[in-house]
This record gives C-alpha cells, structure tokens and sequence, in this order.
C-alpha cells in the first residue's frame, strides 16, 4: 500500500493541513518520506500533539510519524552581533508582584520538555530569585579560567544568576548605570552551551536597566506579564510601548493570577478582575498566549526548588503551563518569517 503514495501525493495532502496553532501551510521542506516512515522536523519547539494533524488524514495517516526538533537561530534586535546565545526571549512586566519571575521559570522548564536546549538569566540584578525557585541556592557559581561564570544545570536548563553568587540575605545597593553594567557582564560572561532559547527574567519596571538591555543586547522577542488588574494592565501596556520603540517584537502577553479555583467546591473567583489581560492584547494587537491561575500548587513547588512544571509534567497545570510555551515558540517562529519577507 506505502508504495502507492508517491511524492506528489502526500505534498498535495500537506497543503490542506494546519498544525496547531500555525496559522500557515505546512512547508513540504519540513517533511522526509521514506517508505512508511515519516518524519516531521520543525524549527521551533513543539509536543508531539503536532502530529494529530497529520496521522488524522487519509493520505497521511498511512504513514508512521515522528516528531524531530531543530529550533531555527532568527532574527534579533542587534542584527550585527553574532547569535551566540541562541533565541533571546525578556520576560518583562510593567510592575513588580505579577509574578513574572514564575512565569519565566515555567516558560523555560516548558521549553526544554517540549525538545529545545534553554538557558534562563536572572537579570532582576536587585531581588534574584532564580536560586530559589530552581534549587540550588548553596551551589555557587564557578568561575573559569577565561574568567566566564559557568551556569548551574537545574531540573534539565541551564542557569545563572547573582543569587549564586553573592549570600541570600545581601542586598544590592546599586545605581542604575552600575546595575546596567552588571546586568549586561552576567549576561556576556557566563559561558553558555548551545542553546535554542535563552529566557532573560527581566527587573520590573520600564526603566534604565529595561532600555540598556533592549538597546543594547540581542533580543529576539519580549513576553509582556500582567496581571487583569487595573493598574497592572496599564503599566504592561507601558512595557509593550517601549519595547516597541526600540525595535523589540512583541511576542505574546501572559495574563498571570488570571482566576482562583477553590479547591474544595470549585468555584472560580476573578480576584484580580476579569479578562483585562485580553482586552490589553486585542488593543494592542499582541497575541494571548495564556491565562494562568493563581493556584497554590505552583506556589508551593516554586517556594521549594522544585517547579511543578519538572515536578509533575503531565499536570493540568503544567500542560496548560506548556501549551503556552509552545504557542511562544510558534509565534516568535512565525512573526520572524513575517519580518524577513518585509
């Protein structure tokens, strides 16, 4: 039966399908036939639900599918400095308390499950808290010969952070100018491995270290986190703006402590409001890319060193958590290919 299908067969099937949440033909490039095997590779990081598509179609599905990740180096804000760092995603927020650091950290746990090599920079250079969601805390960082800082290996992604430098309980008194500095030497001088994406958990705020990075680092993509609150949303939307002005693409918004489910009769409460982070993304044209509970059990497993989304990967939560990942990975693929053809 496999020898019937030939090449025009199943390249004239793939034109009709549309994997999930790519809104574009399937490239037959991104497709090996040979006899029953098939094999789909894709240039961003994705789960093998990617595949349903596929072995659903009567053409298609005569074939045995598999999933093969190879993340594509795109385009970034500093087109003329080298791709050292792989993909560069900021993770940013208008304010503090939106839990933009939880959600940088379950963003690059998800990326790597879905096949990818992730680093994460801690560039809140005054309240690092990577050491303590990610575990570790006591280990510090080594430094070598070459005077690079080399990263912690936690939970499958690769980390560096102050807080594996300096003690817990030190504050840093810095000025801007010097923070900037330093922000931009932990970010330059830690000796990365090959990486797909690397996660930047940003400081809050819109301020200097916020356009030093931009302006001067090799950005990718910005992930905007607000929560529906008023005052969150207004200062997110902050965040998008200036980010725009110097030239960094918005990737997607994630509307963090979106609901409570009460876990005793299951009744949601919109505690912080309702739908604003949406209303923020229509407005200004900035994909969704999920809504996420405020729920005690990623708490608790952040509090810990031990993220539920390594903890328990096939968790509600997690999934949900994960799908978002994917759909960041697919939007900055495909708003990268938009700009080329510009």
């Amino acid at each position: 039966m496999f020898g019937l299908f030939k090449s025009k067969d199943w390249q004239k099937a793939l034109e009709h399908i549309r994997l999930p949440g790519l809104n574009m033909p399937v490239p037959a490039s991104w497709v090996t036939v040979d006899e029953n095997q098939a094999v789909l590779t894709l240039p961003f990081a994705a789960s093998e639900g990617m595949l349903e598509p596929l072995k659903a179609d009567k053409t298609l599905g005569a074939y045995n599918w598999q999933l093969r990740v190879a993340v594509e180096k795109l385009p970034n804000s500093q087109p003329e400095l080298p791709m050292t760092f792989g993909n560069v995603i900021v993770v940013s927020s208008g304010k503090g308390g939106v839990g933009k650091s939880s959600v940088s950290v379950q963003l690059a746990l998800a990326l790597h499950q879905l096949g990818a090599n992730v680093g994460i920079l801690d560039a809140d250079v005054y309240g690092p808290s990577l050491p303590t969601m990610l575990g570790g805390q006591e280990e510090k960082l080594e430094i070598n010969a070459q005077q690079k800082m080399i990263p912690h290996q936690r939970h499958g992604i690769w980390a560096s952070s102050l807080g594996y430098l300096t003690d817990t309980k030190d504050a840093a008194i810095w000025r801007g100018p010097m923070a900037s500095a330093a922000l931009q030497q932990l970010f330059r001088d830690t000796k990365w491995p090959r990486l797909d994406y690397l996660i930047v958990d940003m400081p809050p705020g819109t301020g200097d270290i916020q356009l030093t990075f931009a302006q001067k680092l090799p950005i990718t993509g910005a992930v905007v986190v607000t929560t529906p609150q008023t005052v969150a949303l207004a200062d997110a939307e902050k965040g998008i703006t200036m980010f725009r002005k110097v030239g960094v693409p918005i990737t997607g918004l994630i509307e963090n402590m979106s609901y409570y489910t009460c876990s005793a009769c299951g009744h949601q409460d919109a505690i912080f409001g309702s739908e604003g982070g949406l209303e923020v993304a229509r407005r200004e044209q900035v994909p969704l890319l999920g809504q996420w509970p405020l729920d005690s059990r990623i708490r608790a497993g952040l509090d810990c060193g031990k993220p539920l989304q390594s903890a328990e990967p096939e968790h509600e939560l997690s999934v949900m958590m994960r799908n978002s990942a994917q759909q960041l990975a697919i939007e900055l693929y495909t708003q990268a290919q938009q700009q080329t053809k510009q």
